[in-house]
């Protein structure tokens, strides 16, 4: 295949002309665009603080001397210059708002990078959810580059909005921020030497790009097998041995500290000098109150620095080892060459952020953000998310199934669960409710049907639809008239959050945006969540655990021992209906 040379040569030569300009400004022959003068920073090769006035062009980082002069100046003495943070694995969805909000968010908390796995999305909209997700992220003021979801549905026990098999996915991986392929869920698959899950792996490596696990509790054969697939990291260590078993075996560890599973000080013993390089912080989740309250990033590197970690491997397990992983070469440092991503804190006991800057631009400084637009969605796109519920209304007889179902039983402080053996009735007095999934893409009518013991309802019905991973949609209840009637308030607000109890909705919260997200801010999303949290709380949750993220895993068929799809309740371990 030929190409145009004219156009090549132009390119080569606008390059050139940029490069002559970084090095005149590294030299000291021209002013940069922007000095940072008196500088201490955190020299991620070197492990040390070190000093000097930074000089920035073009959007990176181009000279560490004395006496660099700029067009723009700024004094950071008293101040600690670090990288960028990067997040090494999230969902951005998670936020329930949408990419932009999410920015406006998290800017603020020094993450410049985050790498985002768009599975929500793609298991409701399919490919067109990529594209979503891509068009939303565009030129915002924070890096979101991506792995691609590996498993829509997460098994082929579940039942979501779009199958992709890897030819369905294979075009993205040229996109320019596809860095990969996303969390590998169905480990049972891969160990078992699944044919479609293989393959997803085989065409990944074929274009030599990185592929994510997560195999929680794997161990011994199965876990040798699931490495030797070609599964480079893991994000679901809960203990210091599940870490270090993978560890050794070759994988790189994302220490994990989200809204549903916070594993950060159960694994602050890896970030020494045996194993730290192998090490990396990720969300995975983060719900909007822990965003606000406690931060992103941030609040790992700040919880680990309290916890005794050297401040420096803190920041590079913030910054500069998930850059190695990923190979972006250009970030995770602060050195000439390297993007001009950069955080600047008043010291590491507080770790109070007073500026961010993205490519050299100063996005934030002494409390205030600059403002940005949203991405413009494509009307295709936008129209597609606005309508994605599809079934009948439900009536309590849809729900009224009274044979013997199994117990799903709530492990507290955890996302795991327990087999409590079989129900065949609604005891509230037992903590005994019942809990559907429904099926709400293609008008299946599917319902699957168990019960919950260790939620604390007394009273109504909760429902979502958000249901990991297909967002099908699920509702938990002490009737199947309040479930029901729950369920399709969730439908009418095409997706959310309801609280139901005496007849009505007694909170809500409407995530229009493929039943995902919505457009509102972080602030007032978070009011609404807490306000439907409170609610159910007064109807007799467990205050020890999320109301809503909880009851979302609990669809999630890829995480231990018993989990609800629309076709019943299945064991993890098997994958096979009980």
């Amino acid at each position: 295949m030929g190409y145009d040379q004219e156009s090549y040569t132009g390119k080569i030569n606008r390059m050139l002309e940029a490069k002559q300009q970084v090095v005149e400004v590294a030299a000291g022959r021209r002013p940069a665009d922007l000095v940072l003068k008196n500088c201490t920073y955190v020299n991620v090769f070197s492990n040390e603080l070190c000093g000097g006035d930074i000089a920035i062009t073009q959007g990176l980082f181009v000279g560490i001397d004395r006496e660099y002069h700029g067009l723009q100046e700024i004094d950071m003495t008293g101040k600690i210059l670090l990288p960028g943070f990067i997040d090494a694995h999230i969902h951005l969805e998670s936020a329930l708002v949408t990419p932009g909000q999410f920015a406006r968010a998290v800017v603020p908390h020094g993450t410049t990078t985050v790498i985002t796995d768009p599975h929500e999305i793609a298991n409701v909209m399919g490919n067109d959810g990529i594209d979503y997700m891509l068009q939303a992220t565009q030129d915002l003021p924070l890096d979101v580059l991506f792995m691609l979801p590996s498993c829509v549905p997460a098994t082929p026990l579940d039942e979501s909005g779009a199958v992709l098999d890897y030819r369905a996915i294979d075009s993205f991986y040229d996109h320019p921020r596809v860095l990969g392929l996303a969390e590998m869920m169905n480990y049972v698959g891969v160990a078992a030497g699944d044919r479609t899950a293989l393959e997803k792996i085989s065409a990944c490596q074929a274009h030599h790009k990185k592929i994510d696990g997560h195999a929680p509790g794997l161990a011994g054969k199965e876990l040798n097998a699931y490495v030797a697939a070609g599964v480079y990291s893991d994000h679901e260590c809960y203990s210091l041995e599940d870490a270090l078993s993978k560890l050794r075996l070759g994988q790189f560890i994302m220490i994990r500290e989200g809204t549903a599973a916070q594993n950060l000080d159960a694994l602050i013993p890896l970030l020494n000098s045996q194993y730290q390089e192998r090490c990396m912080f990720a969300c995975d989740d983060k719900h909007p109150s822990d965003l606000l309250e406690r931060g992103h990033i941030d609040y790992m590197v700040r919880r680990a620095i309290q916890k005794g970690v050297d401040p420096i491997v803190a920041v590079k397990a913030a910054s500069h080892y998930a850059a190695r992983y990923f190979l972006l070469n250009n970030r995770g440092a602060i050195a000439p060459g390297y993007l001009a991503d950069f955080v600047a804190i008043d010291n590491f006991q507080d770790f109070n952020i007073q500026m961010v800057a993205k490519r050299g631009k100063i996005w934030y400084r002494d409390g205030a953000l600059l403002p940005f637009p949203d991405p413009v969605i494509p009307h295709r796109l936008a129209a597609l998310a606005a309508d994605t519920f599809h079934l009948a209304p439900l009536t309590p007889e849809d729900l009224s199934d009274h044979r013997p179902r199994g117990i799903i039983g709530l492990v507290p402080g955890e996302i795991l669960s327990r087999d409590l053996g079989y129900a065949q009735a609604i005891d509230p007095q037992q903590d005994i409710l019942k809990i559907a999934v429904v099926e709400r893409h293609k008008n299946t009518h599917h319902i699957g049907i168990g019960y919950l013991q260790g939620y604390g309802l007394r009273e109504g019905a909760v429902a979502t639809s958000i249901s990991h991973d297909s967002h099908n949609i699920i509702v938990v209840g002490t009737s199947e008239e309040a479930m029901a009637e729950a369920v399709n308030q969730v439908v009418e607000n095409r997706g959310g959050i309801v609280v139901w109890s005496g007849g009505r909705a007694v909170a809500q919260l409407a995530l229009p945006i493929a039943g995902l997200m919505t457009d509102q801010d972080l602030v007032q999303v978070n009011r609404q969540l807490e306000e439907a949290k409170e609610a159910a709380f007064r109807l007799g949750v467990n205050r020890g655990i999320d109301p809503f993220m909880t009851l979302s895993f609990m669809a999630l068929p890829v995480i231990p021992t018993l989990r609800l799809t629309t076709r019943g309740i299945i064991d993890v371990a098997t994958q096979r209906y009980i």
